[in-house]
């Protein structure tokens, strides 16, 4: 082989290789919330700042929270919010979500990318980088 075609393969070999990371400043969209898929058509999203706050829409209202992150330990304080009224179905499913961010205790990235943020029991949130 060449040493630029050996070069070229060897970096993207590398590239491929390189383990997803939970990145600051990037949206993520949510996609379910332990054990329960999100309600048709509704938005839920987090972004963790670099300033240790995070934020996002939870279906009806926006909310935010501090966060903290040391390697794949990862937690949130009590989560605040506006306090737009919403169809039931979608109130009921917002609490559940802020109730679920209170209890994250670390984050990894599953075996087809996709970001968890894991509780100390039961089933995590699950979320994709927010593309649109």
């Amino acid at each position: 082989m060449k040493p630029a075609l050996a070069l070229l393969a060897a970096s993207l070999a590398g590239c491929a290789a390189d383990p997803v990371q939970l990145e600051s400043d990037k949206t993520y969209r949510v996609e379910w919330i332990g054990e329960r898929p999100l309600i048709d058509r509704s938005h839920l999203t987090v972004t963790l700042g670099e300033d240790g706050r995070a934020y996002g829409t939870a279906g009806c209202n926006h909310w935010f929270a501090a966060y903290t992150r040391e390697g794949d330990k990862l937690s949130f304080e009590t989560a605040g919010s506006t306090r737009k009224m919403c169809a039931p179905a979608l109130m009921e499913q917002e609490q559940r979500f802020l109730e679920a961010l209170g209890q994250v205790q670390r984050w990894d990235v599953s075996g087809i990318g996709q970001l968890r943020l894991w509780p100390a029991t039961g089933k995590p949130i699950r979320l994709w980088p927010d593309e649109g």
